[in-house]
């Protein structure tokens, strides 16, 4: 497994970086394309092809330092792997590091989240970037499935819901309708920013699957799903969390890589890189 950004050595060791990323190659729960166990590999390949100076900051976030960790491997079942990574992430966060997730499909965050939700004692939001509401109560014999994450994280903490345009009627029943955003109300709108941001607490935890965007561009999706948000737009909101809110976390999960394509690696590990900017850069500027 690669490290992040193929960085120097002064910038990965675990005991002096802020950041720790851990890897998650976890696919038990897929329900259509397989293969985002992949993911994290072929982001962390990607991401050695980065810049990392950031034109709109003049910054360089990297030097903050980041660690990649070993991979979370677990031949088990979603509960298994949810009681793992959450043992993993109360851990780092003990140690005072940021932890990265990065997938996987997105069952890889649930323990991430329970793990968060503990070490702030509630005093947290759950922010969820998705064209999905994922708010199955059980999936498939499993309420650790992909198609039930949010409704895991409703129970540890409050949730917001972004780009979502994709729910079950199930799922229709279980929404809070004052807590989610779908994508096609978020165009043409310059309202609905100032709403959502009054809804966040001063803690945020980022749970982000790549289905959000567009599969123009980001096809390379177990699930992809028409009528997306765009790359600027995407920056736009999480911008403006990383100034209004801390970002305690976060994770990027759902890469299905192919390999013809490789650019929706590199719009990963870009994204990663931009996140990590606005939470440790942008709101000192």
């Amino acid at each position: 497994m690669f490290n992040y950004g193929d960085l120097p050595k002064e910038y990965t060791t675990f005991e002096t970086s802020k950041v720790v990323i851990l890897p998650v190659p976890y696919d038990g729960t897929s329900t259509w394309l397989k293969g985002a166990d992949k993911g994290p590999e072929a982001l962390l390949e990607a991401s050695a092809n980065m810049e990392v100076y950031d034109i709109p900051t003049d910054s360089e976030v990297h030097k903050v330092g980041i660690h990649t960790a070993e991979p979370i491997e677990v031949d088990g079942s979603p509960e298994d792997l949810a009681e793992v990574v959450e043992q993993k992430v109360a851990s780092l966060l003990k140690k005072k590091k940021f932890p990265v997730l990065i997938g996987g499909e997105h069952s890889v965050s649930i323990g991430a989240i329970r793990a968060v939700a503990k070490h702030f004692k509630n005093e947290i939001t759950i922010l969820q970037f998705d064209a999905h509401a994922d708010m199955r109560e059980e999936y498939e014999g499993s309420t650790c499935n992909h198609a039930c994450v949010m409704a895991r994280a409703k129970e540890v903490a409050p949730i917001l819901q972004v780009g979502i345009r994709s729910m079950s009627a199930e799922e229709r029943e279980r929404i809070d309708p004052d807590r989610i955003w779908y994508a096609r109300h978020m165009y043409n709108n310059e309202t609905w920013m100032y709403q959502f941001l009054n809804k966040l607490t001063k803690n945020v935890y980022i749970t982000f699957d790549l289905d959000v965007f567009d599969p123009a561009i980001m096809p390379s999706t177990g699930t992809p799903e028409p009528g997306g948000l765009t790359w600027h737009q995407v920056l736009d909101i999480l911008k403006q969390v990383g100034k209004h809110s801390n970002i305690v976390g976060f994770d990027l999960v759902e890469l299905k890589p192919v390999a013809e394509n490789k650019a929706p690696d590199f719009l990963a590990s870009k994204l990663l890189y931009k996140m990590l900017t606005y939470k440790f850069i942008e709101r000192k500027l």
